[in-house]
């Protein structure tokens, strides 16, 4: 069984800002497999299905971002999933163009909250994670209003591009391992 968390913000105010790419790549996750997110279990919305012949759990933490450890917490506890290959985190990254993906196998925080918080609860770095390009922050914008903001029609385009790609990244570390979906999908489109 795998546990497939997207980091994002509950409510309406924050539906597709570039801190909810993760929450987007769960919903996409769900309808490309037919998955509905609809329990409140763990503090997060779930959906359990099927990916390619493999239990999941796909998880909308509904802590707010700061506090996503939390939820992920309950989550590995109930589920008794090993967190080093069968946990797999989606997230935004501003370090990444709009649209990229990288796929790492552990790594820090790198400054983002949601990952910070969940290393904190989990007691280690070494976790599968997706990270979906935002796009860097612009000279003189506020980090959280800048994440907490809204994508261009064109930006858009390019995550939503990117997103499809996370899903089919996750894909490949369930059915085959990180290592292909690494070889894959860590290049830089163009």
């Amino acid at each position: 069984m795998y546990v497939i968390v997207g980091l994002g913000n509950p409510t309406k105010q924050y539906q597709k800002t570039r801190h909810n790419v993760g929450f987007d790549a769960i919903d996409m996750i769900g309808k490309a497999y037919d998955i509905d997110i609809d329990m409140k279990k763990h503090k997060a919305m779930i959906g359990k299905g099927m990916i390619e012949g493999h239990k999941v759990i796909l998880a909308k933490p509904q802590t707010y971002m700061n506090l996503s450890g939390e939820s992920v917490r309950e989550l590995i506890d109930f589920y008794k999933v090993d967190v080093s290959d069968e946990f797999i985190v989606l997230y935004d990254d501003i370090s990444l163009d709009p649209g990229q993906i990288r796929i790492r196998k552990k790594g820090s925080a790198g400054g983002h909250n949601g990952i910070k918080n969940i290393i904190a609860h989990l007691g280690t770095q070494e976790f599968p994670r997706v990270k979906i390009g935002i796009g860097e922050k612009p000279r003189g914008y506020d980090l959280a209003d800048y994440v907490l903001g809204h994508f261009s029609n064109k930006d858009r385009e390019s995550v939503d591009q990117g997103i499809v790609r996370s899903i089919k990244a996750v894909r490949e570390i369930i059915t085959v391992d990180i290592e292909s979906a690494m070889n894959l999908y860590n290049k830089k489109e163009v």
